[in-house]
């Protein structure tokens, strides 16, 4: 089973657990907090994933972490079940295809946007009327600022992107003129 295959799994069952009891953005957070110790704390997680450390000790280590981070019953059973499937491992990519099926569940799209300048707050509220338009879901944005696209923006949305910075434009004439 590939790594994509396992993660949908574990995330689609974890969002039809979390819809049947109400609690989709909760266990989104949950994940996040999770994976947020994992990243901050490399050591954890290699003991956590370790083949050759007890499980037992596995137990009482993610017993601890759920304790520490006041996570619910819900994500107490399901990390209980990663770590027994010996699927942790997994939890990065899990927490992301939760949050997708999360959104898309909730007619939500996120979409980055990249811009030479900042975006003022018309600005970012015209582009994403103009997405929500196009998708007809509600639209999440992410703006960030790259002075070196010269001018214009990038939109990533859905696995695309959308490119119409000056930079690009210009490596396009470049690419033309030497061509010609």
């Amino acid at each position: 089973m590939s790594t994509s295959a396992i993660a949908k799994r574990y995330a689609r069952a974890l969002v039809g657990i979390g819809a049947e009891r109400k609690l989709v953005d909760q266990f989104g957070k949950e994940l996040a907090q999770v994976r947020q110790a994992f990243a901050s704390e490399a050591f954890l997680r290699l003991i956590l994933e370790s083949p050759t450390f007890p499980l037992a000790k596995k137990s009482a280590i993610l017993a601890d972490l759920v304790e520490t981070l006041k996570l619910s019953e819900g994500m107490r059973a399901f990390l209980g079940l990663l770590l027994e499937k010996d699927r942790l491992s997994f939890l990065e990519q899990i927490t992301e295809t939760y949050r997708e099926l999360a959104d898309d569940m909730a007619g939500v799209q996120r979409a980055r946007v990249i811009s030479a300048a900042e975006l003022d707050a018309d600005q970012q509220k015209a582009i994403r009327e103009c997405l929500e338009k196009q998708t007809g879901k509600t639209i999440e944005l992410t703006v960030d600022v790259d002075p070196e696209l010269i001018g214009g923006i990038q939109v990533e949305i859905g696995g695309r992107l959308f490119d119409a910075c000056l930079k690009t434009q210009l490596k396009r004439i470049e690419d033309t003129l030497k061509k010609g």
